[in-house]
């Protein structure tokens, strides 16, 4: 599983421009407000989800602002019921703890079974932040360099509105 010095070693390796903030543990997004670490670009609130039958799994990116109307998310996903997904499944399927969700966390998806849901507000952004698999310290990367590595790993990626 990778953790932050391997999220490191792995943006270092492809060559990927990012700033590196090492802070205490957050565990949401008051918690990052307080760091004041959102104005070095768009902070990602990310939630890790799954369908009533727990077959299918979720990770949805969002801009730290807005709010998730899961059952809207469902009916344009065609997925009924959709809820938060246990720390159990989170460790299984991205290899994360909570307050670390992290679209990063793909990278430890070795079946490729989460699907991504990506806020298509952060497309006009130049940068996003996201923590680097730990929630104790925040990357800051190209959000384009950050759908390429979705991509690359071959998780399944949609770029949406969220209203």
């Amino acid at each position: 599983m990778l953790g932050k010095q391997e999220i490191k070693a792995f943006l270092d390796g492809k060559k990927i421009a990012y700033e590196w903030a090492e802070h205490e543990a957050v565990y949401t997004i008051e918690d990052m407000v307080k760091l004041g670490l959102e104005d070095m670009q768009d902070v990602a609130k990310n939630l890790f989800l799954r369908d009533a039958k727990g077959k299918r799994h979720f990770l949805v990116v969002v801009r730290e602002d807005k709010k998730v109307d899961l059952k809207r998310l469902g009916e344009l996903i065609g997925c009924s019921r959709l809820s938060f997904a246990s720390e159990e499944r989170l460790e299984k399927y991205l290899g994360l703890k909570k307050g670390s969700v992290t679209p990063l966390g793909v990278l430890n998806d070795e079946d490729r079974a989460v699907e991504v849901f990506f806020d298509e507000d952060f497309c006009k952004m130049k940068k996003i932040g996201v923590h680097p698999n730990e929630n104790t310290a925040s990357v800051f990367l190209p959000v384009d360099e950050l759908l390429n590595i979705i991509r690359e790993h071959c998780n399944s990626l949609e770029i949406m509105s969220f209203l």
